[in-house]
């Protein structure tokens, strides 16, 4: 391989990836909804989280992808069962349904509002459809999905549940030609904020903040970055998203997972407004 090639590959998923946790409530009467199960983190969380013997809700609007997810889980021996349900999330009637199904399925105590998006370019070139869509996907969709699956933890025999979003290194702090994300991240973080707020101390809200991740959507930023800056895709792997870090390669989906799989359980009691930052030292260290 040549010093300005980088193998996008995706690592396999497989069951010793996976963090199993014995918890009273991760059964298959649980439900955990999962949006953008049909790729990357999403599918890994949705994998991982019927690998602890829940039911999960994989909602996507690929219909494909989502089928691929349910067959990995078979393949992983997970106990619990991913139903999917093909959601266009900027649609609210969609939502409502694949909530409403949820609830069907037994007590929907847990969603991981995970699906998201990306668009390099700078402020003044930005889109601003690009910009309204990134939004609708990462900021009114999970506040939405939020917004319908509360009253149905609260309604479970103990009000016990948590509603994890997925975060960033840019919901801590901003890197140039990714505003729309980073303002959707930080967004978000407030919206984890919110649900503790109101959450009573039984209804939790988490984040998980990572790095940079190996998912079919990373593997398309690191081209279009490369496209932006004038660089190589491995200059932009090593000195643009590796560079300030001291863990020096990039996450698997499966390790964002299991945070998850952790912010969901009782072993997570108090991660209650807070946020996972598992970043390599990213935020915290510089060159």
């Amino acid at each position: 391989m040549s010093t300005d090639e980088f193998d996008p590959t995706v690592p396999e998923l497989t069951a010793d990836d996976l963090l199993v946790l014995d918890d009273p409530r991760f059964g298959p009467g649980t439900v955990a909804v999962v949006t953008g199960a049909a790729s990357g983190i999403g599918r890994a969380t949705a994998v991982a989280l019927a690998a602890n013997g829940l039911t999960v809700v994989g909602a996507d609007i690929d219909e494909d992808g989502l089928e691929e997810t349910v067959g990995i889980a078979a393949d992983v021996g997970a106990a619990g069962e991913v139903r999917p349900v093909r959601t266009d999330l900027t649609a609210d009637d969609e939502v409502e349904s694949m909530v409403e199904a949820a609830a069907e399925a037994g007590d929907l105590r847990y969603v991981a509002n995970i699906a998201g998006m990306q668009h390099i370019a700078s402020i003044p070139a930005f889109p601003m459809d690009r910009y309204d869509l990134l939004s609708d996907l990462m900021v009114r969709a999970p506040f939405l999905v939020s917004k319908l699956a509360m009253p149905h933890i609260r309604d479970t025999d103990d009000g016990v549940g948590a509603i994890g979003n997925m975060s960033s290194v840019h919901g801590h702090y901003a890197t140039k030609d990714k505003p729309a994300y980073i303002t959707a991240k930080h967004a978000l973080n407030g919206l984890t904020r919110s649900i503790a707020a109101e959450g009573e101390g039984t209804l939790r809200g988490f984040s998980v903040s990572v790095g940079y991740v190996l998912t079919p959507l990373m593997a398309d930023q690191i081209a279009d970055t490369a496209t932006e800056r004038g660089i190589s895709e491995r200059e932009v792997v090593e000195d643009v998203m590796l560079g300030q870090a001291r863990t020096t390669e990039m996450m698997a989906p499966a390790e964002v997972a299991n945070l998850f799989v952790f912010g969901f359980s009782s072993h997570a009691t108090h991660l209650n407004g807070g946020d996972l930052l598992f970043d390599g030292g990213f935020t915290t260290t510089y060159e």
